[in-house]
Formats: structure tokens, sequence, C-alpha cells
């Protein structure tokens, strides 16, 4: 046989043992796919076989195996878009995982200015090329059979009956002789007015053996991007405490993303441990959990029924499918993964053996208002998903209370206008008043530190510290003897800074509460220019373009070029060290008076027009503030200069002259 004739038998029989093992695994067999279209979950050739040799009877369940009912896509739509049905979203409903496809707002558009559309606040979410829904049901476990089912790769079956404002799907896993094993059924309902969506899953077990089951359950996903600047986006897990309040557990999507981006592959574990949203305290107990962005939240709540109170969701996992890609796209949708604590059910026809679990599906603004009007939404505090900037020194105990009275008083303010209701008007009169209520403790530190810095620039200051530079212990008795010979204090310096510090937390908190306030969001304050305070002023929009420094804008915005103009003039007002004095000083307060005006507009170019405004507004009141305390001062010193001292309640209203001092004591 030559050569040739050798590789074709070759490759004749290899072909065919290859098809002989093929049909052997039963991937033609009927039994795997039967003509009413039954997914196999498991392989069924050897069902037969596989029943004989452990002697089951006919009428027995055989849970080695499971196979489910072939269905195609389809997707059922609830509520409506029109605003005038009274509906505030519309949303369609996937038979695959029987989850939520998508959420949209009938009043809320997503604010492109030339072709605005209805905000679509959840989406579904790509993973390893499948893609996930929110409320869609996961993994199935039967503990004692070890066996795992993915139940939101299958497709469910729309039961009939369905309305505008409910709807039903069931799915029926068959055992390995084709009887009905287990079943599940999933409502989801909604009301008009309401940003709520109910959902209630049913688990029946229809075998004659008792099973220990847990499953998981898709939470809320694919929460869109809202806000040209900053994201915000976060998961949040909120728990009971046993003394009854309520503590969240965040985790930030762009903090986190560095963090995992950043460890190697052998950190995977502690990878894996920092995405979940667990609470340190042993007896915490998981009530909700949450993504949200900017302006929305889509927060899911397990409710308690009949025979489930202690069969909770334990844990919640953040989900992000581009976490560990080194340059993430900025519009991926992330979300969280519910686990659900075990759950025994009893054999079919006994008490237990059907066991149902609700949901409460939140899907709305962050707004403290729609939040305490509601019992359950107060109760549970979901006002802990607004997010307010704190810092170290400035706690979250002290700046929340302020910005949620400040975002309450704008709020009424804005009501209190009627018909000319206007938030940028509010935004202006807000500073205005703050401005003037902190004025006493503004002038008293402007005063103190202006003292204390003619005194620094001093002539003779400068020369104490040239003389004595090398011997610090006669330094600081000369200088605290020229202090006193001037009739300073020492302690004006840090005390003059008080009252600076005293205003810093109110301070924070009306910035971050005009920042995040959902009412700002599509709020106009001029017809042609601001016309969204939630976004930058964007006077002149043009095809966007990239920047260094500023990155990618698409419109020239006029406020903050004017916030630069303003804070130049600022910078002016402000007391400056004398450059014969203090060359270094004046050096410095010169490159300052230069800085400043141009760090600030860079950094908030693409800001919200609101926040711009507010700071625009703060600086020109700090302008004329500035103007009226220099004022003051001169005043002061030319009264000083002639001799006379302040009137008083003691001079009977009268200008009294100072008493000249003798030179020596008598």
């Amino acid at each position: 046989m030559n050569t040739k004739r050798f590789i074709i038998v070759f490759l004749v029989c290899f072909v065919g043992l290859c098809g002989f093992l093929i049909y052997e695994t039963g991937l033609f067999n009927q039994q795997g796919q039967t003509s009413n279209g039954v997914i196999a979950l498991a392989n069924p050739s050897f069902l037969e076989a596989a029943a004989e040799s452990v002697g089951l009877a006919g009428d027995e369940f055989d849970l080695s195996n499971f196979r489910a009912e072939r269905n195609e896509d389809q997707i059922r739509r609830l509520g409506s878009l029109d605003p005038d049905t009274g509906y505030e979203f519309g949303l369609e409903i996937t038979n695959k995982g029987a989850g939520i496809r998508s959420v949209t707002y009938s009043r809320f558009d997503d604010r492109d200015p030339d072709e605005p559309e209805n905000l679509q606040v959840l989406s579904p979410v790509e993973s390893s090329g499948k893609y996930l829904y929110s409320l869609a049901n996961g993994n199935f476990d039967l503990l004692e059979q070890k066996k795992r089912i993915g139940l939101g790769g299958l497709n469910w079956r729309f039961v009939e009956g369905a309305s505008e404002r409910k709807v039903s799907l069931e799915l029926v896993l068959k055992e390995n002789s084709g009887k009905d094993a287990i079943r599940f059924v999933k409502t989801y309902s909604i009301e008009r007015n309401s940003f709520q969506i109910d959902c209630q899953l049913t688990v029946e077990n229809l075998s004659d053996q008792a099973l220990k089951t847990k499953f998981d359950m898709q939470g809320p996903v694919g929460i869109n991007r809202e806000g040209t600047r900053a994201d915000m986006r976060k998961a949040v897990s909120a728990y009971v405490l046993p003394d009854g309040s309520i503590e969240s557990v965040s985790k930030d999507v762009n903090k986190l993303r560095k963090y995992l981006t950043a460890r190697s592959s052998a950190d995977k574990q502690e990878a894996k441990e920092e995405l979940q949203l667990k609470h340190d305290a042993l007896n915490a107990r998981f009530v909700w959990a949450s993504i949200s962005n900017k302006y929305f939240a889509a927060i899911i709540h397990p409710v308690e029924t009949v025979g489930t109170s202690k069969e909770r969701f334990g844990t919640s996992q953040y989900f992000d499918p581009d976490i560990a890609e080194k340059k993430p796209s900025k519009d991926v949708n992330v979300g969280i993964t519910l686990r659900m604590d075990q759950v025994d059910l009893s054999e079919a026809g006994q008490a237990g053996a059907k066991k149902d679990f609700g949901y409460s599906l939140y899907v709305g603004p962050k707004d403290r208002s729609v939040f305490d009007e509601n019992e359950l939404y107060s109760k549970l505090e979901y006002f802990q998903t607004i997010d307010f900037r704190s810092c170290f020194c400035c706690p979250s105990a002290i700046i929340h209370p302020l910005a949620f009275g400040i975002m309450g008083f704008m709020k009424w303010m804005y009501t209190a206008m009627g018909p000319l209701g206007n938030y940028g008007v509010v935004i202006m009169v807000l500073v205005f008043l703050v401005r003037l209520v902190m004025h006493p403790l503004t002038k008293k530190g402007q005063v103190s530190m202006m003292s204390m810095q003619k005194i620094s620039s001093h002539p003779r200051m400068e020369e104490i510290k040239r003389k004595y530079a090398n011997n610090k212990a006669e330094l600081q008795k000369q200088t605290m003897q020229f202090y006193k010979d001037q009739g300073v204090s020492p302690a004006a310096g840090a005390m003059g800074m008080m009252p600076m510090m005293l205003q810093m937390p109110v301070w924070i908190a009306l910035w971050t509460s005009i920042n995040i306030s959902f009412e700002l969001r599509g709020a106009e304050f001029l017809p042609f220019w601001i016309t969204d305070l939630s976004v930058p002023d964007a006077l002149i929009p043009f095809k966007a373009i990239n920047l260094p420094i500023f990155g990618e804008i698409s419109s020239f915005n006029l406020l903050p070029i004017l916030m630069g103009v303003v804070m130049y003039f600022q910078q002016k007002l402000m007391p400056h060290s004398s450059a014969a004095a203090n060359p270094q000083a004046a050096q410095q307060q010169k490159m300052m008076q230069i800085m400043m005006p141009l760090m600030f507009p860079i950094m908030l170019y693409k800001g919200p027009s609101g926040v711009n405004l507010y700071i625009l507004s703060s600086i020109t009141a700090g302008v004329f503030e500035q103007m009226i305390i220099r004022k003051h001062i001169r005043e002061k010193e030319e009264d000083e200069g002639q001799g006379l001292v302040a009137v008083t309640s003691k001079t009977g209203g009268k200008v009294k002259k100072k008493k000249p001092k003798p030179f020596y004591k008598g």
C-alpha cells in the first residue's frame, strides 16, 4: 500500500470513528429533545440505563437530571411612556430568566439638546456573550443532589391573562422520566403614580422528595450614566442592626475599578471579598440593596411573606462585567447579585412544599420628599442612597443634616415663588442669605487675619527675623514683645481662622446639596442661557473636540469664564505682603493671584451650571463683602490716626479723643 492510499484509509476510519462516538453521546436521540420542544438541562442519553441501575419504579422521581420546555424569546410590556396615563414608566419583561429587560420613564428625558427621548434608566448588561436582566433568576441549587440549574438561561412561558399593569411567567423543571418536578411562577405588577415594581416568586416542589435548595437572583442591573462630569454610580446594601438602626455599606464604581484593576492575578480572592457588600456586625440582617447614579436609584427590598421570615437573601455582591479591564468603558452598566440563604421545600402535597418570595423594586429619583412620603421607604431609610460629599474635617454626621435642611429650604423657596419659581434665583438668594448670616463671623475673621498679616510684614518684624535668625529663644522673645507693643494678641491669627473653619460645614453642605439636588435636573434659569442647572451652561454648542487639560468639550461655557474674572478681582482686594518687607511672600501672592482665577475655571469648566452659578454668586457676594470690610478697616485706621476712639454707649454717642499717655510715670 502506497503512502497516499494509507492516508486516505486512515482519514476515512478516523471520521467514521468520530461519527460513531458522536452518535453514542445521544446528540441525535429524541430523548434529548422531545417533539413539543423540551430542553435537556443535563445529558439525558443514559436516563433509562441510570433508572434501571438504581432500581427506580415508574412512579418514583429521579432527580439526577432535569429538563425544561423550550420557548421562543418573547417580551411583554407593562405601564406606558405616555405621562397622561398616570404611569411613571414603561417596563419590558423578557421571558429569558423572567427578568426586567428595561425601565423607561414617561416624564423624564435623556436631556439630549437636539432630539430628547424618554430616559431609559435600567438596561440589559452584557457579560461573557450573554445578557443579564434586572430581577432575573440565576442559579438554582439542589444541595443534596449536588445539582446546579441555570434558570437565567431558560425561556419561561408567559401565562395568559396579562394586562398593562400585571404579567406572570411560569417555568416547570421535569425530572429524568419526564414528570413535573419543580414549578416556578413569577408575577410582576405596577400601579399608576408609583415608582415601585412588585414582584412575587413562587417555588413549588412537585416531587416525592423533600428538597434543600439555594438560589441566586439578579438584583437591579444596568443603571445608565447620568451627568456629563461626575458619574457617581454606586452599589449600596443596607442592614438592620440588633438595636433596630439601619446602616448601609457602599461601593463606589470608579474607586472600586481603580482598586481591582491594580490587583494582580494572585489577589483574586482578595478582590472577590472586596466585591461583597457585607456589614461587619455578625447579627446584621440584610434589608435592601441598590444601584444608583447621580439622580436615580433602583432599590430592591425582599418582602417577608408567610413562612419565609428566616429564608431571606443573606448577602449582596457588586457586579461590573468590565471591572478587570485596563480601560473600562465609561458607559458600562453595573448591578448587584443577591444570594439567598437555604430554602427547604417539603415533598409534594405537604405543608411547606410551596413557598412565596416577595420583592419591591423602587426605580425612581433620589428625592428625600418622595422617600419621606412613603411609610415603607421612610422606615427603611432609602434616603441613604443620596450621596453627600464629606471630608475628615466635616464628617457625614454634620454634612447630611445640613445638606438635607438646605435642600428642603430651597424647595420651600421655589414653591413660595409660585408661578415665578426659578431654582437659579433660589440659588442666588440662598447664597446671599448665607453670606448675610455669616457676615459677622467673616468680618471678625478677616479683620484678625489682616491685622496679623500687617504685623507680620512690618519692617520691624523682618528686622527681628534677620537679627535673631540663629537664636530661636531670643527671636520668640523679641517677636512677643513686638506684638505687645503693637497691641496685637499672638493668638489673633489662630482666632482669625476660627470663623472660617466654623463656616466650612455650611459651605460644603450648600455646595453638595446644589450639586446632587434632583430638583435641579432639567431646571431652567433663563430661556436662552442655562436651560438646565444640572449640566454645563453651554452658551454656544458646537461639535465635540478634544483639548489638552479640558478633555472632550462640546460647548462654550460662559459661567466658568465669569467665575475666573470675578475671582481675579477678589484676589486683588485681598491684603498682600509688601514686596520691600517680604519679597518671597509677595511673589507667592502674585502667583496665587494668577493661578487661582485660572485653576477654578479649568476644573469646573464642565461642571453643572447650578454649582457654577452658586460659586460665581458666592465669589461676587464675597467681593462686595470684602469691600465693606476693607472700608470698615480703613475708617478705623483713620480714626486711630486722628487719636479718636470708636463711639460706644459710655461716650454718649460722641466721638472722644484719646488721652495721650505720659512718657514716664510720676
